[in-house]
């Protein structure tokens, strides 16, 4: 099992941690591979500070060291990848009839892609007269439009079969984003109200509270659509929209998920709300700034690239005609917060003399796991007032004694059973691109300018409007408080 990456040091960690608790097979090999000339001591020296090992764990921790070889080489060249294959092949001669298994992880830049996958086909393989499986993890970005992506997965498909690509996305290892089939499918309760009869809109939202800091000039070439709406959370809307699956089997929930995709148009300026964070503070009254964008190292100062996006997006099927799906990312906000919003209508005949606020029902994805519902019941006293609170699983409080895997871990050892239920297929990335590429070649274009809003706020107050425009209601009366 090889992981090919860059960014050896944090990754390596998820493969400790798989070590510890058993979940790796006895003999596997973790290899780096990379141009820095380095030493599995040098991997260590780095990985310890991401380590927190218990007193009872360091022999474990040594042993999982034991197991840890380096390869320095370049991403396109032959000598470099058979010396590589060299390597593997050392701990797969000890016996006969032992599977071969082949795992190559690319936490590498775009731009190596294609000659790093070609050298592993014809150099790394599992050998023909041996048992096992070869597969390969790739990184975001696929690509940055659809005739690009298209480019990359026609050359993945020349090298290797569907099943051995695992286009990998984090968010679809978060366990509040892994909930959303169980929530939707294994409950009666949710099943009868989850359409265009019940619900008013969804909104799928991802704030950060910190700007690029220091990586402005990477951040650049891609825009918060590309690094975050695209991919993240459009994963999430295909998992709240989607018709439920014949059964759990990865191929049928990934159908289902492209036919929300296939429902969907192509996004135009007129549909979104774009926005570039400003510094904040007051020179003149003393007050610190915090840099605006532009102020970041390797950032034009004429770029238009967006920090900040709201697209109103809608599903052209039965269930969902006329249901607007907001999808809302940015950097430099209020808070940091990713979460499912399913707000619900009104109730009908209103006997409370319009105390009642609509019903929403939050799937909280970060910081801190839960999921709440709102809802109005009877204020304690004599007076027959009505008040908004919650029914409310937080996982800290309800599952505080166990450990919360990191999304990584789950999705790295999805790979080893061979299941791909949370990984992109083809057709998948084919039909995000579809959405998106309009859009992004005009802002590419400059025929949208994104607005500025400063550090720290919601964000541009143009895209509040567009929500209200379509339907949300922000009440701002009560706001939910995790349990400590």
């Amino acid at each position: 099992m090889v992981p090919l990456q860059v960014r050896l040091y944090c990754k390596n960690i998820y493969f400790n941690t798989y070590f510890r608790d058993g979940l790796l097979p006895p003999r596997t090999v973790i290899i780096g591979y990379a141009r820095s000339a380095l030493t599995v001591e040098q991997v260590r020296c780095n990985a310890d500070k991401y380590s927190k090992v218990k007193e009872d764990e360091h022999s474990k921790y040594e042993e999982f060291w034991s197991h840890n070889k380096y390869v320095s080489g370049v991403y396109d060249s032959p000598e470099d990848f058979a010396k590589l294959n060299d390597v593997i092949s050392e701990g797969e001669c000890i016996s006969s009839g032992v599977h071969c298994n082949r795992l190559f992880y690319l936490a590498t830049p775009p731009g190596v892609f294609e000659p790093a996958t070609l050298e592993i086909k014809n150099h790394c393989m599992t050998p023909p007269s041996k048992e096992g499986w070869t597969r390969i993890i790739i990184e975001k970005p696929f690509g940055r439009d659809t005739a690009s992506s298209a480019q990359l997965s026609h050359h993945l498909a020349s090298l290797f079969n569907e099943d051995q690509i695992y286009r990998i996305d984090h968010y679809l290892g978060k366990e509040m984003v892994q909930n959303v089939i169980t929530l939707r499918f294994a409950n009666r309760i949710m099943s009868p109200t989850w359409n265009r009869d019940h619900i008013a809109s969804v909104s799928i939202t991802m704030k950060e509270p910190f700007g690029t800091e220091g990586r402005g000039g990477y951040f650049d070439q891609f825009g918060i659509i590309r690094d975050v709406m695209q991919n993240h959370l459009l994963q999430i809307l295909c998992l709240v929209a989607m018709e439920k699956p014949i059964s759990t089997q990865s191929e049928h929930i990934r159908d289902e998920k492209v036919k929300v995709l296939r429902s969907m148009k192509p996004l135009t300026v007129e549909d979104v709300v774009l926005g570039q964070y400003v510094g904040d503070g007051d020179a003149a009254a003393g007050t610190p700034a915090r840099q605006g964008y532009k102020d970041d190292e390797g950032v034009p100062e004429c770029s238009q690239t967006p920090t900040f996006a709201l697209a109103v997006t809608h599903i052209n099927n039965e269930r969902w005609d006329g249901v607007p799906f907001f999808i809302r990312c940015g950097k430099a906000l209020n808070e940091r917060k990713a979460e499912v919003r399913i707000q619900f209508k009104e109730v009908a005949g209103d006997i409370f003399d319009g105390q009642p606020k609509r019903n929403e029902l939050v799937m909280r994805v970060q910081p801190g796991e839960a999921i709440y519902v709102k809802m109005m019941t009877k204020a304690p006293g004599m007076r027959f007032n009505l008040e908004e609170t919650e029914l409310d699983l937080t996982y800290g409080s309800r599952y505080s004694d166990i450990p919360m895997p990191d999304a990584y871990e789950r999705l790295i050892l999805d790979v080893f059973t061979g299941s791909q239920m949370h990984f992109v297929r083809t057709d998948e990335l084919e039909e995000a691109w579809r959405i998106f590429t309009p859009l992004l070649h005009d802002i590419d274009e400059g025929k949208v300018s994104p607005l500025p809003y400063v550090y720290g706020s919601r964000g541009p107050k143009q895209a509040d409007d567009m929500m209200a425009l379509h339907g949300f209601k922000f009440y701002g009366t009560y706001k939910w408080k995790p349990f400590n």
